[in-house]
């Protein structure tokens, strides 16, 4: 494994850790509704566990009410109530074969505790960055163990490592700055 190796999976690995963060906060409500809230919620489809996104068409009616509407008339009850059971907190009703779900208003505690839960998503993020920088170094002060770099060529290695970290670190904060904003917007 060379230099190039290393920082080239580091980086890779970041930008994954990244992506992982934007999927965690992106699944924080904020009481405007979005159509991918709904996609972690799986329904028992004839025995099959299935994503409601591929049950049901999953639209959205208005800037807070979220729309279902199942391919097969029979799984409105069990969609309703695996969303009802999904912890999210929605309380969808069912009109003919159409599941409206309305987006709860926030409250200012109920913004404050998700801000919190949002501060340590980003916190998990940013220790997993971190942990991915110590493996790298670790590698990198193998080779220079191995004798298949210099001391030089390391410790330049590592500087390149940090400036990856302190980078992802630093896009991590950003996302995180918006995601508060966003969620103490009223």
């Amino acid at each position: 494994m060379t230099i190039a190796d290393i920082r080239k999976a580091t980086e890779q690995k970041m930008q994954r850790s990244i992506e992982a963060f934007k999927n965690d906060i992106a699944k924080v409500r904020t009481g405007r509704a979005h159509a991918g809230l709904l996609d972690q919620i799986h329904v028992d489809n004839y025995g099959a566990s299935t994503p409601i996104n591929q049950t049901a068409k999953v639209t959205l009616l208005d800037a807070r009410t979220i729309g279902v509407q199942p391919w097969d008339k029979k799984l409105v009850p069990v969609i309703e109530k695996a969303i009802r059971e999904s912890g999210l907190g929605l309380n969808p009703s069912t009109q003919g074969d159409m599941i409206r779900v309305p987006m709860p208003a926030l409250t200012e505690q109920r913004r404050k505790e998700l801000v919190k839960v949002v501060k340590g998503e980003g916190e998990n993020a940013r220790v997993a960055v971190r942990n991915l920088r110590r493996e790298a170094n670790e590698q990198l002060k193998r080779l220079l163990k191995d004798k298949a770099v210099s001391e030089d060529e390391e410790r330049r290695a590592q500087d390149d490592v940090q400036k990856l970290t302190d980078r992802s670190i630093g896009e991590i904060d950003k996302l995180l700055v918006a995601k508060e904003a966003e969620i103490m917007a009223v």
